[in-house]
């Protein structure tokens, strides 16, 4: 795989970025790249050239629109169109134009939400799922599906990865689009520079998730890519969780923020607990490496990296 040519779809992401560094890493030296500025992947007519130029035999579908509870529930027609034609494009395509073999992307958002804990890949599709953010679930679920229906009418070699919440290098810290992690990062890290006394958290604190470094993400697929083939999604995880104060306290004493958390039960706290069972991908022969603390340490350094103000 590492000799031919490979297309990262959406690289200057959280995900795509990651993927990216570990491709180079491992001696990849003919990817693909293209910013949204020059292949729209909403476009069917741009993302046809772009295949039938480039005839890519690997492809990384790490292209989405993402956000967290509030961009969801304010922008349902934007996550579930965008979505819906990132997949719909790049996956048939890629089959059309020869690709040997697709990773696609899913989330674990599209899981009940009041799935069994922890939750197997058996569980899609049993109940109902989280109101907040089922526009962007729904819209992952059809890319999922519509893997395994490319694999099953046309024996197109496409998998689907589901990966658990994400954090580390390039995350999105706009706390108007940010995942919880992110969020908290960025309140602790203002709070201690102008000295305030609290952080406001969204909800009560209470639901249970799972972390994963996005470099670990990266290593799963480059994994699933070369070992795995079926039409059945595989959950990537650490499989381990904490509550959404446990990780505020553990954000604010990695950034040195000595204040107290002010939890807000008016806004919305989402799925109570979101663990995987990560037992598909375990008995294949991967495990994720970086802790939750040395993966937010390093993610921290990353962050003020990124910004003008310096650790105080």
């Amino acid at each position: 795989m590492y000799h031919s040519s490979i297309f990262v779809a959406g690289h200057n992401g959280l995900v795509g970025s990651a993927i990216v560094r570990q491709l180079r890493a491992a001696g990849a030296n003919r990817l693909l790249l293209r910013t949204r500025a020059e292949l729209d992947l909403r476009s069917a007519a741009a993302v046809e050239r772009f295949f039938a130029e480039q005839q890519p035999p690997y492809v990384f579908l790490a292209a989405a629109k993402v956000g967290g509870i509030e961009a969801n529930r304010s922008q349902p027609a934007q996550f579930l169109r965008d979505n819906l034609l990132i997949q719909t494009n790049v996956i048939d395509a890629a089959y059309r134009h020869g690709t040997r073999k697709l990773l696609f992307l899913g989330s674990s958002c599209i899981y009940p939400k009041h799935a069994p804990q922890p939750i197997s890949e058996d569980s899609l599709l049993t109940g109902p799922l989280e109101p907040t953010n089922e526009w962007y679930a729904i819209a992952k679920i059809a890319g999922l599906k519509m893997c395994q229906a490319y694999r099953r009418e046309y024996g197109f070699d496409a998998i689907c990865a589901m990966p658990t919440n994400l954090y580390g290098p390039g995350d999105n810290y706009d706390l108007a689009q940010s995942h919880v992690l992110a969020a908290l990062m960025r309140k602790c890290h203002e709070a201690k520079l102008s000295h305030a006394q609290s952080v406001q958290v969204w909800g009560t604190g209470t639901p249970r998730r799972e972390f994963l470094h996005v470099d670990d993400l990266a290593g799963a697929c480059l994994y699933l890519m070369q070992h795995y083939a079926s039409d059945a999604p595989i959950n990537v995880g650490w499989g381990e969780d904490l509550s959404i104060a446990e990780l505020a306290r553990l954000i604010a004493d990695i950034v040195g923020f000595s204040g107290t958390m002010r939890f807000d039960p008016s806004k919305p706290d989402g799925t109570p607990r979101k663990l995987l069972d990560t037992s598909r991908l375990t008995a294949l022969g991967w495990r994720p490496t970086i802790t939750l603390e040395a993966g937010l340490a390093a993610t921290y350094d990353w962050y003020c990296s990124q910004t003008q103000h310096l650790r105080q």
